[in-house]
């Protein structure tokens, strides 16, 4: 798959691996990085791969936004720098593969907004979650977005308004990550949890993580709405008959291809 020497795109089986590689600048996420991590995950997209597990190289999962765009930008081009971020986070969600995070070290301000965007994160006892701005002057205003519909109204305001940082263990508690293990175990656990999160149907399981997304915050009248007729709708779908038929049948399913 194709790669570079910031964002390395490899395929093992059914799933990618998506590394930020820029260890020297501690994963720091320039507003090019940030282009270069979208395309990644638009080119796995694009392909027939089941699951994507997002990691970082070096020392440090990601250290958030690169300050040395931050320094110099006028409003226009932190607005540009932020839409950019946004596009990624969306990206990730948007893509119709399971994603994981598999956390090691710091994941900070933007970096932690990642592992928060993610739909499951997988963290080594190495690592730690900060929203710093809240100890400085420029406050995690979007990196909350992501993280705050993970650990719920107060921890939020915990670490937004505080900035220490929260461990693995307690970021598992939070909600902020599913699970937190050594860090000689945590290649292991990420993979397992990702192979257990890809079983079924790859097109059904599709539907269900966008379905997921799109009725999470909105209320619980209109989720049910929603989820009603994408539910009923998918039920006419080649893989729910195939799924219905090898339940009933007592044999494994056979999915469409």
């Amino acid at each position: 798959m194709g790669s570079n020497d910031r964002v390395l795109v490899e395929r093992s089986g059914p799933h990618a691996t998506v590394t930020m590689n820029r260890p020297e600048r501690r994963n720091a996420l320039s507003e090019g990085f940030m282009d270069e991590l979208t395309a990644a995950f638009e080119e796995v997209a694009a392909t027939d791969a089941l699951g994507v597990t997002l990691a970082g190289a070096g020392p440090v999962f990601s250290a958030g936004h690169d300050f040395a765009d931050v320094a110099a930008a006028d409003h226009d081009t932190a607005r540009r720098l932020l839409t950019t971020c946004t596009r990624l986070m969306r990206t990730v969600q948007s893509v119709p593969q399971v994603v994981v995070a598999r956390v090691h070290g710091p994941a900070v301000a933007a970096g932690c907004q990642l592992v928060a965007t993610c739909d499951l994160a997988v963290a080594g006892y190495s690592a730690a979650f900060a929203a710093p701005g809240g100890k400085g002057g420029w406050f995690c205003h979007t990196p909350m977005v992501a993280v705050s519909r993970n650990i719920g109204r107060k921890r939020a305001m915990e670490m937004a308004l505080t900035g220490d940082p929260v461990d693995a263990a307690t970021a598992a508690e939070w909600g902020l990550v599913n699970r937190a293990v050594p860090d000689a175990e945590l290649e292991e656990a990420a993979r397992d949890l990702l192979d257990r999160a890809t079983r079924g149907s790859p097109r059904s399981k599709a539907l269900g993580k966008q379905a997921m997304y799109a009725q999470l915050d909105r209320p619980e009248s209109d989720a049910y709405a929603y989820a009603v007729e994408v539910m009923a709708a998918s039920s006419q779908t080649p893989e729910a008959r195939e799924g219905t038929a090898a339940f009933l049948e007592k044999r494994p399913p056979e999915w469409p291809a």
